[in-house]
């Protein structure tokens, strides 16, 4: 993994060079003699006045220069809408159409969003190297009462649709979204259709527009449409995203630092070709232990069509049981017995999947795990390897989460179909069909995700990566904020990956990100939401607080989605919690700990240590 760390400084050493005097010498020669001088009477010296010591200098501290603090957003109306599909124009850029919104039409969290206008287009058609048509299909609300504000919505998979520009993608069913707090939205199909999804990969500037290039290219545009409905620029600017909508933010804070003000990561899969090998190589492992010939299907928008039961080789009963184990060993370490694993890094080093689960005697029964079980389990979480033990990916951290029904669709669904179609076709050079994930060489997937030709002349790990993703001088020197958020149970982009993101971002920075840069992880969320979680927050206000106001976020307070959530309800919430469960989402490292009274079930009797 590429972690680009900068040295935060240099020490400079000043040399000092003493120069003696010399004086010499002598002589010119010539033969007469010179006549004697007759000798003055020498003055008496003065007495010499002893020196007086010299005071050491006082070390020179560097100045740090202070970090801008940005201004606040300012409101705004809409002057116009349906006129903007005949007056707006810009470079490379065709608006199909611009139309009212009423009130109520879309809703979140049962509150409906304002009138808006929603305009959508089309940027940069061409016929692509494969003879087929692209372009980069987009859509954008504009709220009629506008908060000052503008946001880049980035989108998940492999893209490919023009999601609703609403802000989707802040968390496990939101009660609110950016759209509804009044932010003019766009969202893209980052320059690809969904039909082909499966074939974008094999041209490369599909390939780039995907990676980064169609946020590059629609955000300038996005900025004078905003000018065009509202007579002026955005005053600040968001962009925000989970998956790889989370990689798309995390690749923004370094190619377009200067263009927006705040960033929120969810599950940002950073290292997304890696990610897509580990889930590959992770079939193999599961294939060791899984029963010979069992079968089940592929979700119907993969193709529905008959795969291997990977399940098998670790199912919701053994999940559960190691699930329970975790709990027994780590659940206290934050001072409360509650169902949650606060302190994650701890539970790591006191969990041990060798000794605290049994190991079957005799037949599996959903109560231990036979030895290649423990075998196989532990050599996913450790991460994987290539056949010379090499790392390609990170590690994963335990947590009772695992046994959650998002962590095992991806785990065992997944990773043979939408992995093996990006492996093979979008990041591999050369490209190819899908690859067969239960026999594909790991060794050749790994190279060929780093690997260029003639043709493909930018490598998967550059164009779907941030370059020097430790290197945020440019947005921080200039006020703008990151937050990143992370299900500690994500069993695709490892929560230990973000981790290790912001240890390198740290170490560059002088040992402290946080005036910039801040990690919150979710105990027991799976994948971007769902799990035994807290996982309904609102982090977008805490960012721009923290943007606009200089309000750092030490914490962020997330619910539980139980029976009667306005925004959804979490199958996997525990019966045993509130159905309205409150936590601490603390800034990273610090975790939630018992205060040692007050009800288990409120964040107030929790404080971020």
């Amino acid at each position: 993994m590429r972690t680009g760390i900068t040295a935060a400084g240099v020490g400079l050493a000043t040399l000092i060079g003493l120069t003696a005097c010399g004086g010499g010498g002598g002589g010119g020669g010539g033969g007469g003699v010179i006549p004697p001088i007759a000798a003055t009477p020498a003055t008496p010296a003065t007495p010499i006045t002893p020196a007086t010591p010299v005071t050491p200098a006082t070390p020179v501290t560097p100045v740090t220069p202070a970090i801008p603090q940005l201004s606040a957003a300012q409101p705004g109306t809409l002057g116009v809408c349906g006129a903007l599909a005949s007056t707006f124009s810009a470079p490379n850029t065709t608006i199909d159409t611009a139309v009212d919104v009423a009130a109520g039409v879309l809703s979140v969290g049962g509150n409906s969003v304002a009138a808006h206008c929603l305009v959508t287009g089309k940027m940069y058609s061409r016929t692509g190297s494969d003879a087929q048509t692209y372009a980069i299909g987009f859509e954008m609300r504009l709220p009629q009462a506008w908060n000052g504000r503008f946001y880049y919505q980035g989108n998940g998979g492999l893209d490919g649709t023009v999601v609703t520009a609403d802000g989707a993608g802040t968390g496990g069913g939101p009660l609110t979204n950016p759209l509804l707090q009044g932010f003019a939205v766009v969202s893209s199909d980052a320059g690809h259709t969904g039909a082909q999804s499966a074939t974008f990969g094999f041209e490369p500037q599909a390939r780039l527009d995907y990676g980064y290039q169609a946020a590059q290219k629609i955000t300038p545009m996005a900025k004078a449409l905003i000018k065009s409905a509202y007579g002026r620029q955005p005053d600040r600017s968001y962009f925000g995203g989970c998956s790889n909508g989370g990689r798309h933010t995390l690749v923004a804070t370094a190619r377009l630092a200067e263009e927006y003000d705040g960033f929120l990561a969810g599950a940002p899969g950073y290292n997304l070709p890696k990610a897509a090998v580990s889930q590959v190589w992770g079939t193999q492992q599961y294939a060791k232990a899984a029963t010979p010939g069992a079968m089940t299907t592929a979700p119907p928008f993969l193709g529905g069509f008959p795969i291997p039961d990977l399940s098998t080789a670790f199912t919701a009963a053994e999940r559960t049981t190691v699930a329970n184990k975790i709990l027994a060993k780590c659940d206290a370490l934050d001072l409360a017995t509650d169902g949650i694993v606060s302190d994650t890094a701890k539970c790591q080093a006191v969990f041990s999947l060798n000794d605290d689960v049994p190991t079957c005697s005799g037949a599996r029964d959903g109560t231990c795990l036979t030895t290649l079980q423990k075998q196989v389990v532990g050599d996913i979480f450790a991460g994987a390897k290539t056949s010379t033990g090499a790392a390609i990916y990170n590690t994963f951290p335990f947590d009772p989460g695992l046994a959650g029904a998002d962590w095992a669709g991806w785990e065992f669904v997944l990773s043979q179909v939408l992995d093996p179609l990006a492996v093979g076709t979008v990041f591999g050079v050369p490209p190819g069909p899908p690859v067969d994930a239960l026999t594909a060489s790991i060794d050749a997937l790994t190279a060929s995700i780093t690997a260029t030709n003639a043709t493909f002349t930018v490598s998967a790990m550059d164009f779907m990566t941030p370059p020097n993703p430790s290197d945020l001088s440019k947005l921080k020197n200039r006020g703008a904020k990151v937050m990143v958020w992370h299900g500690v149970s994500d069993p695709v982009f490892s929560y230990d990956d973000s981790v290790t993101w912001y240890k390198n971002l740290t170490a560059a920075n002088g040992g402290d990100a946080s005036n910039f840069a801040r990690l919150y992880g979710v105990p027991g969320m799976n994948h971007c939401g769902n799990g035994p979680s807290t996982d309904q927050f609102d982090m977008l206000s805490a960012l721009v607080k923290w943007v606009e106001q200089g309000a750092a976020p030490d914490s962020v307070i997330a619910s539980a989605r139980g029976p009667g959530n306005a925004g959804g309800v979490n199958p996997e919430v525990p019966s045993t919690w509130s159905a309205t469960r409150t936590r601490p989402l603390c800034s990273y490292p610090k975790v939630a700990r018992y205060t040692g009274t007050g009800n288990l079930e409120l964040a107030e009797s929790f404080a971020c240590q």
